[in-house]
């Protein structure tokens, strides 16, 4: 009897869910004698989501490398290229006799229910021997620090759903930064006003750990180059973003190494400009700790207790050290949390009812004309890479103001950012970012104008739009996309009272000058459609 394990590409854990569990079951010697652990790389989606290259090479590259780990481990290890999940899975089922085969749950609803459907479907037109699947067994996903079921009973007695809430329930739960008395170190929860501070002149962060492509990966980069060359010659688009110098990590140890060096060049300083944008500063003093965490090479309870841990003994600010801990215990868990929580209906809420197509500089990576989006872009078009202040005040900033397709932008968030999954990307964007679900996960939409992107970063020097004109020609886009917003939405805005003192303002300009703000912006939009 052999026993299958298919492993997905974001679980790349030798503590993964269905090896532990059959570990456990049969122990570890008579587990790798009778399982067999399958692993494939399918290309077919390019067809219809067409991601980074940076992306596709790390999430290739790694699953490649953890399949060289799990069989110098001892476990039997299939690895398949193919176009699609079902023209590599089913002849291996057939193959190998698999009398069941063991999954843990994946993180990404849509990939669950396409597993689903793969057995639900009528198989009588198949060879006989592919006519039967074995039972499909599922294992609770271990990825994160709160189980579905877990965060819904935390969720049941509230009516709003906010992160602090759920943030300071996480730290009692584990236990992470609190006091013998039972209260949090320092008194206080978080240190948010601690942690705002605009950049300085001059200011740069440490250079970040980067590695050098090996032959497995050197190997994934000429495959993503032939996938763009026969997608040329079929007549499709080029696959985004820079696919060289690649140097993020593609095994535990690289992953272990980042959280080394941030921990000892990076922790300290995390906190006070953790918010703030500077220009050739893609990285300052940020992590880069997400897309391990997001392929299972990290697990984020042994990174939080080494944070703690170290920090600690070493004295990190507080404000530094509680910062990084709530963007892992708090947002991420509440993030994913919430995202099987709402269920699939989440992903088409669109409150505002904004229909705009996406400017096409975005899928260029540049070309906006405006620095801000442009430093950004370029940034995330060399790695696939931006912090959260970009994501949130400027790309996701942008698209509410503009009143972009929700969906779209989020398949582009996606598409997009070496970090970048269903679960991510639904919660973040739909929900923080645009507000599209009507304030089920914030309490107003995070809107501003360009004082703020001023203010937070050094984009603005040197722009070709005057960041503190509002009308005319030289506006900066998100002046007048701003109050444009503000007064298309007036009157549901108006009843935020997170929104009552912007809201007075708007009120205190006079029509003319609104109806020149508002002239300006239907100029911008109509121009981005074509751009």
């Amino acid at each position: 009897m052999t026993i299958g394990i298919w492993v997905l590409g974001d679980q790349l854990s030798l503590q993964q869910a269905a090896l532990e569990h059959l570990v456990v079951q049969l122990g570890a010697s008579e587990a790798r004698r009778r399982c067999r652990v399958l692993l494939i790389e399918s290309s077919g989606v390019l067809l219809w989501r067409a991601y980074h290259r940076q992306k596709l090479v790390l999430v290739w590259s790694a699953m490649r490398h953890f399949a060289a780990e799990l069989s110098s481990a001892g476990w039997q290890v299939d690895y398949h290229e193919a176009s699609g999940f079902a023209e590599a899975l089913e002849p291996w089922l057939a193959d190998h006799s698999i009398t069941e085969l063991h999954m843990m749950e994946p993180a990404e609803r849509p990939f669950r229910a396409a597993i689903t459907r793969l057995w639900d479907n009528d198989r009588s037109s198949l060879p006989r021997d592919r006519q039967s699947l074995p039972p499909l067994i599922w294992h609770p996903s271990g990825a994160f620090l709160w189980t579905r079921e877990d965060f819904a009973a935390w969720a049941r007695p509230y009516r709003q759903l906010r992160l602090e809430l759920f943030y300071r329930e996480g730290r009692r739960r584990f236990g992470v930064l609190m006091g013998p008395d039972g209260e949090p170190l320092g008194g206080q929860w978080n240190f948010d006003h601690d942690n705002r501070k605009a950049p300085p002149k001059g200011l740069s962060g440490p250079v970040p750990l980067w590695f050098e492509p090996d032959a497995i990966t050197r190997a994934v980069i000429a495959k993503v180059e032939g996938i763009d060359a026969a997608r040329s010659a079929a007549g499709l688009p080029s696959l985004p973003g820079d696919l060289e110098p690649f140097g993020w990590g593609v095994t535990r140890q690289n992953a272990l190494a980042v959280l080394d060096h941030f921990i000892s060049t990076r922790l300290d300083g995390f906190g006070p400009y953790q918010d703030a944008m500077v220009s050739a500063q893609p990285t300052l003093w940020h992590a880069l700790l997400s897309p391990y965490l997001n392929l299972g090479l990290l697990h984020p309870l042994e990174v939080i207790r080494r944070l703690e841990l170290v920090g600690l003994a070493q004295g990190t600010p507080l404000a530094s050290l509680e910062g990084v801990i709530r963007q892992i215990l708090g947002w991420r868990e509440y993030t994913n949390g919430l995202y099987w929580l709402f269920g699939p209906d989440y992903s088409r809420h669109n409150h505002f009812g904004a229909a705009a197509p996406l400017p096409a500089w975005l899928d260029r990576l540049g070309g906006s004309g405006m620095a801000c989006m442009d430093t950004v872009l370029g940034e995330i078009k060399a790695t696939g890479y931006a912090h959260h202040i970009q994501r949130l005040m400027v790309l996701a900033n942008y698209g509410l103001l503009a009143a972009l397709d929700p969906q779209a932008l989020t398949d582009w968030f996606h598409r997009q950012f070496i970090d970048g999954y269903d679960w991510v990307m639904q919660t973040n964007v739909i929900g923080m970012g645009l507000f599209a679900d009507g304030g089920l996960l914030a309490s107003k939409p995070y809107a501003a104008s360009g004082a703020y992107i001023n203010r937070m970063s050094t984009y603005c020097k040197g722009c070709r739009f005057n960041v503190k004109a509002r009308s005319g020609p030289d506006a900066c886009p998100f002046n007048s996309l701003y109050w444009d917003f503000l007064a298309r939405h007036q009157g549901e805005l108006g009843r935020n009272p997170r929104m009552a003192l912007v809201m007075k303002q708007l009120e205190k300009l006079d029509a003319a000058e609104l109806g020149a703000i508002r002239a300006r912006a239907a100029e911008h939009r109509q121009a981005a459609v074509v751009t």
